[in-house]
């Protein structure tokens, strides 16, 4: 971390949004080659704030794999997570399921939860070890491009130069600035950790309700929580008893792990598509910046790390301004399929009637799942590695 004292006045990738996405490039510029003093990054929070964040995040197991590699090839402490082996994905009070498991694949696992803080502070302490430089608290105000360079336009007057900058700082989707694929699914989404009396181990749940899916993701001695439902059902949640919200929890979610028996703090915020691959000769998007999802399908950190993997492996084979464009190129189908697998199953239990068709579909599809390999690999893998085609 540093203060703006010690900007330096110029550097080769200037990266704005010190999260993980950001972070791993940084590090993956630096292990293919890059000098520390190349390479610098900004981010709006404190580095206090970004290790104390508790949000849980899914890793896929292609993510868990890319972070564990960059991290061990740099003597850095693992991310703290716990593994799922198993994902159970249903409909309430439907017909309809499908289990998906590691065995089946021959891995260990098919992904894993950490906690957002647990993710970035191991990223944080290597980036300090390998002396490249993170300006926190700064809020990045403009960018203004160049022929020959791009100026960083920072809130306190700052400026820093740069060949290229890289723009890895997303928001949510409420922040946002709309971009060429946009949809509000009109749907919130509620976060926090809850206990059971009856878990089992390792195994994730997706639940599909009238109003949105239900995932609970194990996560140390509990399960992390997303549930999704219309914006107007939000407020009264938030606002109930811990012990009148585990009653509807229950409710809405059944008896799988036997009875809800306490929460933590819950958080919402509002849930979309704003996506736009966009690069011109010396800025990029990638991450959350580029493609904001709806988490049903757990992909948007996943894809973000898949991002940074191809624009590193870019910057360090060309360093021409054709190289972000040839990033664009070369993500082009792993994003559309990710994208597409999201929406569409957001749409569905965002925007259709319980008991409508499409809905009825979904539910007797979610059995063909299992009753059909070829196809079951297929999603499971995009879910795993992205599309590889």
């Amino acid at each position: 971390m540093s203060n703006l004292n010690n900007l330096q006045p110029h550097s080769k990738i200037a990266i704005c949004g010190a999260g993980p996405v950001g972070q791993a490039l940084a590090l993956m510029l630096y292990q293919a080659g890059f000098a520390a003093h190349d390479i610098v990054l900004f981010d709006a929070k404190t580095s206090e704030q970004a290790s104390q964040d508790a949000r849980s995040i899914a890793l896929s197991y292609g993510s868990d794999q890319l972070l564990s590699k960059l991290l061990n090839t740099l003597h850095a402490r693992p991310i703290k997570t716990t593994a799922i082996k198993e994902i159970h994905v249903s409909r309430r009070k439907h017909f309809g399921r499908s289990f998906i498991t590691a065995e089946d694949y021959q891995l260990p696992a098919l992904g894993y939860v950490a906690r957002y803080g647990d993710i970035v502070s191991p990223l944080e302490l290597s980036l300090q070890n390998a002396g490249i430089v993170t300006h926190r608290p700064v809020i990045v105000t403009r960018i203004q491009e160049e022929e020959s360079q791009v100026t960083i336009h920072l809130q306190d007057g700052t400026t820093h130069t740069a060949a290229y900058a890289i723009q890895a700082e997303g928001g949510t989707f409420s922040d946002q600035e709309e971009r060429s694929q946009h949809h509000d699914y009109q749907q919130t989404a509620l976060i926090t950790h809850v206990l059971v009396d009856r878990p089992i181990v390792q195994r994730a749940f997706e639940r599909f309700t009238d109003q949105g899916p239900i995932a609970l993701l194990p996560q140390e001695d509990g399960y992390a929580l997303v549930w999704c439902m219309r914006p107007d059902a939000a407020p009264a949640k938030l606002a109930l008893s811990d012990t009148a919200f585990l009653s509807e929890l229950q409710s809405a979610f059944g008896e799988r792990l036997g009875q809800f028996i306490s929460t933590q703090k819950r958080v919402a915020y509002p849930l979309g598509l704003n996506a736009q691959a966009h690069a011109t000769q010396r800025t990029v998007r990638i991450g959350n910046a580029a493609q904001t999802l709806h988490p049903v399908a757990g992909q948007g950190l996943n894809l973000g790390l898949r991002d940074a993997y191809c624009l590193a492996q870019c910057l360090v084979k060309d360093t021409s301004p054709q190289a972000l464009h040839h990033f664009v190129a070369l993500r082009k189908t792993d994003r559309q399929v990710a994208i597409k697998l999201t929406d569409t199953m957001a749409k569905i239990f965002a925007s259709s009637q319980d008991g409508s068709i499409t809905q009825s579909l979904l539910g007797l599809s979610l059995s063909a799942v299992d009753l059909l390999p070829p196809v079951k690999k297929m999603l499971a893998e995009q879910m795993m590695f992205g599309w590889r085609g």
